[in-house]
């Protein structure tokens, strides 16, 4: 553990120094020590957010996760937020973007566990009704499976 700590340290540094930004695309400390749990399912991918503050420079990392993620299979995505006590406006709308952006898509992209504090902001920001978010992963799983079901069914006619 320690050398890898000091492995990420000299990283670090090096970094900072040597503008090896196209090999560590990182702008910040805070970016690359984002924790994100990415966890792979038959249907859909589950991204779980482990940190408690979601802020707007955390935005372009996750945006750029999700969108890689509708070019995989599978392209539908639950976003797991229950580690996430506090967000700013400019990420909550980013993620209402991001949402439309799936389901224009024809995928399916649906928000799960939200805090209180989340969903208090989220409501006072006129987003809360917008977004397709359920109360949880369990219930986001099944949101998931059914609008596939649905996306067969339009096919077939």
């Amino acid at each position: 553990m320690t050398s890898l700590l000091l492995s990420t340290v000299l990283s670090l540094c090096l970094y900072n120094s040597l503008n090896l930004s196209y090999l560590f695309p990182f702008s910040s400390i805070k970016e690359l020590l984002m924790n994100v749990k990415i966890n792979t399912k038959e249907k859909f991918v589950v991204i779980t957010l482990s940190e408690a503050q979601f802020t707007a420079n955390m935005t372009g990392n996750i945006e750029e996760l999700m969108l890689k993620q509708m070019h995989t299979n599978p392209p539908h995505v639950v976003l797991n937020m229950e580690q996430v006590f506090g967000i700013d406006q400019m990420s909550a709308e980013k993620i209402n973007t991001l949402q439309q952006h799936f389901y224009d898509n024809n995928f399916s992209f649906v928000v799960c566990s939200l805090q209180p504090e989340v969903e208090k902001m989220l409501d006072e920001n006129g987003l809360l009704e917008q977004m397709n978010i359920t109360e949880t992963e369990s219930e986001a799983w099944d949101i998931v499976q059914m609008e596939e079901i649905e996306r067969e069914l339009s096919e077939e006619d």
